[in-house]
């Protein structure tokens, strides 16, 4: 039976200092047109169980202000080692860090910086467009691309999903309500999850077939602390940019909302282009 996301993010204690998490096959990055197999645990979990370890694993309470992840190998659908390091603990500030992996490879290696919010000065310049998710229809990605984890996530496009060139010769952008199926208040793992929820924006801007692409490395910032009133229904408007794609490499940018509008997390990620195939004899 395939995990719910809340085992998926249920990290064990191994007895020697790090934690141990089941990765199922439900969160692959292959299309659902093909098996679970043929891809590996998408970014987005990989980035909620690195925090959440190295906040489980060396006892960390306060907010998470920066996450950077690197993508070193993919992981298998099975067993997964974290082993969280306490860099430096402050009153203020805490650094932390972690590896993920397999017996035979290494999967991840993720920093996280940690801390409160106090009172000082506010500026939140990042405006959010009209609309609510309730007006909108959902919109189950085509299991001829869509992966097997977008499974577990609710998406309500605020203008479509504009695949395969609707974005041609404008931004490549892309605007999209999500939250994951469970409708659980949203939280800090599942805001990391959605970060990388979609498929990259510059699916917008090219003819089909999608250019197949790896996640290197991806950091996300949050703005505030994610505690349940921020979006008790689990909602959350993302805008996604791509900001530049050559040379093999692609860079995208997203911002995320909560409901009420307030901006609550920045991202950037680089992708590295999987080479295309020509067409055989």
């Amino acid at each position: 039976m395939t995990q719910t996301l809340a085992e998926a993010l249920t990290l064990t204690p191994d007895g020697a200092g790090g934690l141990t998490a089941r990765l199922d096959g439900g969160f692959s990055n292959a299309p659902q047109s093909a098996s679970q197999d043929r891809g590996a645990p998408f970014g987005g979990l990989m980035a909620a169980l690195a925090a959440g370890a190295m906040r489980q694993g060396v006892g960390i309470e306060t907010p998470l202000q920066t996450l950077t992840i690197q993508y070193l190998a993919a992981a298998r659908f099975e067993d997964i080692a974290f082993q969280p390091t306490l860099d430096r603990g402050g009153r203020n500030i805490t650094y932390a860090s972690v590896t993920g992996g397999q017996p035979d490879r290494a999967a991840i290696q993720a920093l996280g910086t940690f801390g409160r919010d106090v009172e000082g000065p506010m500026l939140t310049p990042l405006a959010i467009p009209g609309g609510r998710p309730d007006d909108l229809e959902p919109t189950p990605l085509d299991t001829g691309f869509g992966p097997w984890f977008t499974r577990h996530i609710d998406h309500r496009f605020v203008d479509g999903p504009k695949l395969f060139g609707q974005n041609a010769g404008r931004t490549p952008e892309l605007g999209c309500w999500m939250r994951t199926i469970d409708a659980a208040p949203l939280d800090e793992a599942r805001l990391l999850f959605l970060l990388d929820g979609l498929y990259p924006t510059y699916f917008t801007a090219f003819p089909a077939p999608p250019i197949v692409s790896a996640s290197i490395d991806l950091r996300a910032d949050l703005l505030t602390a994610i505690t349940p009133d921020v979006s008790p229904e689990g909602w959350a408007y993302f805008h996604f940019t791509s900001r530049d794609v050559g040379g093999g490499w692609a860079v995208e940018d997203g911002v995320a909302h909560a409901p009420d509008g307030r901006p609550i997390a920045l991202v950037r990620q680089r992708r590295k282009l999987m080479p295309s195939r020509g067409p055989t004899s």
